[in-house]
């Protein structure tokens, strides 16, 4: 069983604030409706490889 992507714990996830396109992803450069760990793992068949967890520093 694979690990589930929870994007927005990544580095790269971004939020556009775009209505129709929320949900960003700045290594791979595109902007969807879905997260961009679902529509990498629809269109390539594959899990995301660019997930970086952010770092958990609490001051």
């Amino acid at each position: 069983m694979e690990k589930r992507i929870v994007c927005q714990k990544c580095v790269y996830y971004f939020v556009t604030w775009e209505a129709g396109q929320p949900h960003g992803c700045k290594s791979y450069g595109f902007k969807s409706r879905y997260l961009p760990s679902i529509v990498v793992k629809n269109s390539s068949g594959q899990a995301c490889n660019f997930f970086v967890e952010k770092n958990k520093t609490v001051g």
